[in-house]
């Protein structure tokens, strides 16, 4: 049975018709599509005053994990700064630090954030716990050089889109459970956090072509997982299977109504919510998955990225009246 869905918000619809569109994923289509150019970072650096320095930290297994850093220039270096530590999308198959960066560079500007953006390793090259391990251990290294950075180690927030947010709630869990380091809070835009693909949004995207697809989604999953059964799953993986949601930091969770992650990211916030945890949900109605990533221009895109920020500002600058 085909599920009706949401409609498009109508900005969107009209700007959706001229992308080209896709209904599923493999490996000869990854590959051309990795065969694209990346994300010139360039340009979106050269109105900006941004001090950039690349680093590269070991991997739990000794990889080099590439990280770039971006830093306000031009400012009072006594005072400690804020950190976002964002974790690009990609469906966890595609994609670098790159990707989506121009989201976090926005809070470089609007609060002297100091932005480091991971470039952990892909599916199904990397499987399992790779990809989320990546993720911690940049985000350790961060924490461990915070001074050096000029970063306040009580604000640092981990944000992501997509896949990268799905790693952002990975590597929450995963600092939680082992303690460290201190996450001031997670910014998971549209999610990837439930590999099981079974909600009422997941089967309404299921079939004809889309912006992210259920059948793309399960490619990219299988990509990480490969042979692992369900109840092989690793949580920290997949973060929607974690029983207990209790003890985050405070959360942010945004994603369309006409979108495959619909579901599993409202479930996410209202999971966080019964373990007594705080969350602020935003679900954009006619918002498609990466709505406010492709057409940045739509008044609907320009409302979540505002609405985000509101909330980052009460946050980071909490005695501001922004």
């Amino acid at each position: 049975m085909t599920r009706a869905r949401p409609t498009l918000d109508p900005e969107l619809r009209e700007l959706l018709a001229d992308m080209p569109l896709m209904s599923q994923l493999s490996p000869e289509v990854l590959a051309q599509l990795r065969q694209l150019p990346s994300t010139p970072v360039e340009p979106l650096l050269a109105h900006r005053q941004v001090d950039r320095r690349e680093v590269t930290v070991p991997a739990k297994d000794g990889a080099p994990i590439p990280l770039s850093v971006f830093s306000p220039a031009n400012t009072d270096r006594a005072i400690a700064a804020p950190c976002v530590y964002w974790m690009h999308g990609g469906g966890m198959v595609m994609g670098d630090r790159f990707s989506q960066i121009d989201i976090p560079l926005e809070w470089l500007d609007e609060f002297g954030a100091v932005v480091v953006s991971v470039d952990y390793r892909l599916a199904p090259e990397a499987t399992g716990t790779t990809l989320v391990d990546d993720c911690y251990q940049g985000l350790l290294w961060v924490a461990e050089h915070s001074a050096e950075l000029g970063i306040d180690p009580a604000r640092i927030v981990v944000a992501g889109a997509s896949a990268g947010g799905g790693l952002a709630a990975g590597v929450t869990l995963l600092a939680r459970d082992l303690g460290t380091p201190a996450i001031a809070a997670q910014m998971l835009i549209c999610p990837m956090l439930d590999h099981r693909n079974t909600s009422t949004s997941s089967r309404q995207y299921s079939g004809g072509p889309g912006v992210w697809t259920r059948e793309m989604n399960e490619f990219g999953w299988r990509c990480v997982l490969g042979d692992l059964t369900d109840h092989e799953v690793p949580e920290y993986v997949s973060p929607a299977l974690a029983d207990d949601l209790s003890g985050l930091p405070t959360t942010y969770i945004d994603t369309g109504s006409a979108e495959v992650f619909r579901d599993e990211d409202t479930d996410y916030a209202t999971r966080i919510w019964a373990d007594g945890g705080q969350a602020e949900l935003h679900v954009w109605a006619g918002g498609f998955h990466g709505f406010d990533a492709l057409y940045p221009q739509a008044r609907i895109s320009a409302a979540a990225r505002q609405t985000r920020t509101a909330w980052l500002a009460r946050l980071l600058l909490p005695d501001s009246a922004a």
